[in-house]
C-alpha cells in the first residue's frame, strides 16, 4: 500500500509554501505539484519590475531552487487539472492521466479580468500576471516608444513606474474619478497622482476605454468620448477573476473564491483551498474575504498544512500588502475598508514619505506607509493589539511611535 499522498494544483506562492510547511508540519506522504506554468513556484511581485527590466531571470525569482523539492521529495509535474472526481478522489490532467489524492490544495489563483472591447485581441494588448505576459510586453518593448496603461490600481500603476524608468512615454487610463480609489484615501490617491505626473506619466481619470485600433497590430486607443491616444503597447489592469471553475464544476461551494474556513478547507474535509483563489472568514474583521497578496497566501498554506498534519491553527494574521513604484515603498498594514477617520504623519503635498492611518470607531484598522517602515510596524503591532492610539500624538512626527504603544492612550478601548 502506497503512502497517502497529497496533490497541490497550481505552483504559486501559497504551493510553494505548503510544500514547506506540510515537511515541517511532519507529513512523510507523497506531496505532488501540479503546475499549468513549465516553471517551478516563482515570486510575481518581481515580475512588473526586475523581471521586465531583464536584471533578473527566470530562475532568480524562484521561490525555492530544484534542489529544495528533490530534497524533501516533492515531485513536479507540469499539466493542467481538468477536473476533479471527488467521489473517487481522483485528479483528471489535460494529458488524460488521472492522478489519486488523499487530500487536494487547490491553489489555482486567479486571472486578469478581460476588458471586452472591441480591438482586444489585437497584438500589442497585454495582460500582466504571469511570466509569459512579461515576456510577451518584453518582445513588444523593442520597438515600442508609447505605452498606455488602462487601469490605475496597483498593478497598472506598478507597470506604468516599470515603463518609465525605461524610457517609455505612458498614459494612465482609470475610468474611477481617482487612482487607487477603491483601496485608499483621497490623501493617498492624490500623493500617487502627484508622483506620477511629476514622473511624465499623462494620468487621465474619469475616462473609459471605447476600444482598440490597428491595422493588426495595436495603434491606438479610442476612449469613450471619441477621443484616440496613439499606443504601440498596451497593459490592461483592470483587476483579477478567482480561478474557482475546476471547483465549482466539482460541486464545492464558490462565492468570489472558493469558500473555506478559518483552515482552508472547503466543504469537502479532504479538499482545500489557498491562495488568491481562496474567500476565508477573518474574525478580526467580522466578515469573508478574498485577498491577493503573498503574505495571504503564504499564510492560508501555513494553516492548511497544520490542518492536515492534525496541529489545526487557524488563519488570523493581520492582512499586509507593498507596492513599489519609482523610489516609493509602499506597506500596508490592516484593511481599510468601513473607516471612518484618516489620520496623516507627514505631508503627502510635499515629498516622498508619508503614513496615513485608518479609524473605525476610534480603533485604528489600518495604515498606508509610503518609504515610513517604523510607521508600517508600529500599525501592525497596534491594530494587532486592537490599540486606539491618541490621533494628536499620532499625527506629530516628533512622537515616539514606541510611546504610544505603552501609555494609556495607546490602551485598548
Amino acid at each position: 500500500m502506497g503512502r497517502d499522498r497529497v496533490i497541490v494544483v497550481g505552483a504559486g506562492h501559497a504551493s510553494a509554501q505548503l510544500c514547506v510547511s506540510l515537511r515541517q508540519g511532519g507529513w512523510e506522504g507523497e506531496v505532488l505539484l501540479v503546475g499549468d506554468e513549465p516553471s517551478l513556484p516563482y515570486q510575481r511581485p518581481p515580475l512588473s519590475k526586475t523581471f521586465l527590466h531583464g536584471t533578473t531571470t527566470l530562475d532568480d525569482l524562484l521561490i525555492r531552487g530544484p534542489e529544495f523539492y528533490e530534497k524533501e521529495d516533492v515531485t513536479f509535474r507540469h499539466a493542467r487539472v481538468t477536473a476533479i472526481d471527488r467521489e473517487a478522489g481522483t485528479v483528471a490532467l489535460d494529458d488524460g492521466d488521472a492522478l489519486s489524492y488523499d487530500r487536494l490544495v487547490l491553489c489555482t489563483g486567479a486571472r486578469p479580468r478581460p476588458l471586452d472591447v472591441p480591438g482586444a485581441d489585437l497584438a500589442g494588448v497585454h495582460a500582466l500576471r504571469d511570466a509569459a505576459d512579461i515576456e510577451a510586453i518584453r518582445g513588444t518593448l523593442k520597438t515600442a516608444a508609447r505605452a498606455v496603461i488602462v487601469g490605475a490600481g496597483y498593478i497598472g500603476l506598478e507597470a506604468a513606474a516599470s515603463l518609465r524608468k525605461l524610457g517609455i512615454e505612458v498614459a494612465v487610463l482609470e475610468v474611477a474619478d481617482r487612482v487607487l480609489q477603491r483601496v485608499t484615501a483621497p490623501e493617498v490617491s492624490a500623493f500617487y497622482d502627484r508622483v506620477h505626473r511629476e514622473e511624465g506619466v499623462d494620468l487621465r481619470t474619469g475616462v473609459g476605454v471605447a476600444g482598440f485600433e490597428g491595422d493588426g497590430h495595436l495603434r491606438a486607443v479610442r476612449l469613450t468620448d471619441g477621443t484616440k491616444i496613439p499606443a504601440d503597447l498596451v497593459v490592461v489592469g483592470v483587476g483579477v477573476l478567482p480561478n474557482v471553475e475546476l471547483a465549482r464544476d466539482a460541486g464545492l461551494a464558490v462565492q468570489d473564491g472558493i469558500l473555506v474556513d478559518e483552515h482552508g478547507r472547503t466543504d469537502d474535509p479532504h479538499v482545500f483551498a489557498a491562495g488568491d483563489c481562496a474567500n476565508h472568514p477573518d474574525a478580526r474583521y467580522g466578515t469573508r474575504m478574498r485577498l491577493e497578496c503573498v503574505a495571504n497566501a503564504n499564510e492560508h498554506a501555513k494553516a492548511i498544512a497544520g490542518a492536515i498534519c492534525g496541529k489545526p491553527k487557524p488563519i488570523s494574521a493581520l492582512p499586509w500588502f507593498w507596492s513599489d513604484q519609482y523610489d516609493l515603498k509602499l506597506q500596508i498594514a490592516g484593511l481599510s475598508a468601513g473607516h471612518d477617520e484618516v489620520v496623516l504623519r507627514g505631508d503627502p503635498d510635499d515629498g516622498r514619505s508619508f503614513a496615513c492611518f485608518y479609524f473605525a470607531d476610534g480603533r485604528l484598522i489600518a495604515a498606508d506607509c509610503v518609504n515610513r517602515p517604523q510607521e508600517f510596524m508600529f500599525a501592525k503591532r497596534a491594530i494587532t493589539q486592537e490599540l486606539s492610539p491618541d490621533r494628536v500624538l499620532l499625527a506629530d512626527p516628533d512622537t515616539k511611535l514606541a510611546s504610544l504603544l505603552q501609555t494609556p492612550t495607546g490602551s485598548a478601548r
